[in-house]
């Protein structure tokens, strides 16, 4: 008979004090090239502003309403959902955000517009854009710790959809006035904004000024270990988000 002794498994033992720097150098942290995908999101953006704005300021008639959904749904969301995606694969969870919550908002507003009479409002619009208008003016405060123009963008459109809940809930004409002239000037500082960023992207640097600094500076301008060094506490890295 076997010694019960002899049978039981050993005891581990410490770990070696060296593990976590074999480890460490065993791991390797992938990071791949992309476009920016924010021109094409604040070009979503634009044109969605651009042709909200007409039907609100009587530009388009009423009738038409399901026609301007359609560009809502069939432009300004895709860009602008596939402007959120990359951007977070870019590592930029803010601009992601943004983009999303826009993205989706523009489908709501899409959806009600194609599903409801020409010239009616509805509460339940004007609750949701509401809350789509406070979650942007806190993304906007975000953004703000690093690009400024990009942080007013996202500032305006909140305003933009506050004034278009405001009309949604309460049927004034001048409510709706004011939103279509907000979205009018939303759509020259979304212009400015992907024009510049696109130019960043095709040339490698900054020739209108979008008001980066700190995070965002160093995006720019800083050296390739300046922009990792924190790589190993992001999302997808670290073990929780």
């Amino acid at each position: 008979m076997s010694d019960p002794q002899k049978s039981s498994p050993a005891p581990l033992e410490p770990a070696d004090a060296t593990t976590p720097d074999t480890v460490r150098e065993g791991v390797v942290i992938a990071l791949r090239p992309i476009g920016s995908p924010t021109s094409i999101g604040l070009y979503g953006l634009g044109a969605a502003s651009w042709t909200l704005a007409g039907l609100q300021l009587g530009w388009i008639p009423a009738a038409q309403g399901k026609s301007v959904a359609v560009v809502l749904m069939g432009f300004a969301f895709i860009a602008q959902l596939l402007a959120s995606v990359f951007a977070f694969i870019g590592r930029d969870g803010t601009v992601g955000t943004a983009m999303g919550v826009l993205s989706l908002t523009w489908l709501v507003i899409g959806l009600v517009l194609h599903s409801s009479p020409p010239g009616t409002t509805s509460d339940a619009l004007g609750m949701f854009l509401l809350f789509s208008g406070t979650a942007m003016v806190l993304v906007g405060i975000t953004a703000s710790t690093n690009k400024l123009v990009v942080a007013s963008v996202f500032g305006l459109a909140a305003i933009r959809f506050i004034v278009a809940g405001g009309y949604e809930l309460s049927g004034s004409t001048g409510w709706e006035r004011l939103s279509g002239a907000l979205g009018v000037a939303l759509v020259l500082l979304a212009l400015y904004t992907a024009f510049g960023a696109g130019l960043e992207d095709a040339l490698g640097r900054t020739v209108l000024p979008l008001g980066r600094h700190g995070e965002g500076k160093v995006a720019m301008q800083g050296g390739l270990l300046d922009q990792v060094s924190r790589v190993t506490t992001e999302p997808g890295v670290r073990t929780k988000l």
